[in-house]
């Protein structure tokens, strides 16, 4: 098990995923709540039946599969049903994040979690790792991966902690505002460093 826990987040477009894998290039260990939240409502789940109860069939895919497009759309426009799925799956989600945790065997592990301070996963880590860009940055790399269009990325910006309150949190930070990943791995390969030196006196 992994004592040392670094909690990695970041806004959407912010380029966590990127980040996390060249930390797992050295060896780390990632354990991935987006990844998880999706295991927990899998075909067949328990979990995915309580959201087909709650929500009526429609929400379910011809292919047994979550229509998770159909869900996001509305749980953002009535909160009571938002706070009712936040309800079931948060502590299946904390329970498998734990899990994890446990079974982690690189000298630390990170926590990759866009909504890690939200949703108060900070009671699991030793320290906070903030992927900073600017909101235009966000816009550009959101629209261009996801074909969303501006409106759409800058509703969900707005939905998530603002970038000052991540970055007040934050113990370190990884500035990808660059699109030289060089640079941004030279951040990485510092923060490695500095998080195994941290680890082996934990």
């Amino acid at each position: 098990m992994s004592n040392f826990i670094i909690g990695l987040t970041g806004g959407i477009g912010s380029g966590k995923t990127t980040i996390a894998n060249m930390f797992a290039e050295f060896g780390i260990d990632l354990i991935d709540a987006d990844i998880i939240a999706r295991q927990v409502v899998a075909k067949n789940s328990p979990a995915l039946d309580a959201i087909k109860e709650h929500f009526g069939t429609s929400i379910i895919l011809n292919d047994g599969m979550l229509n998770r497009t159909k869900l996001r759309a509305e749980i953002f426009a009535d909160e009571q049903k938002k706070q009712w799925l936040n309800q079931l799956l948060h502590p299946l989600i904390r329970q498998h994040i734990l899990a994890e945790i446990d079974t982690s065997t690189s000298q630390y592990c990170l926590l990759v979690a866009p909504l890690l301070i939200e949703n108060n996963l900070t009671a699991y880590v030793n320290r906070i790792l903030v992927i900073d860009v600017s909101e235009s940055c966000q816009i550009a790399r959101t629209t261009l991966r996801d074909s969303n269009n501006a409106q759409q990325v800058q509703n969900i910006i707005n939905s998530q902690l603002s970038r000052t309150k991540r970055l007040a949190v934050a113990d370190d930070v990884i500035d990808n505002n660059t699109s030289n990943l060089q640079q941004v791995q030279q951040q990485v390969k510092l923060l490695h460093q500095q998080y195994l030196k941290l680890s082996a006196t934990c």
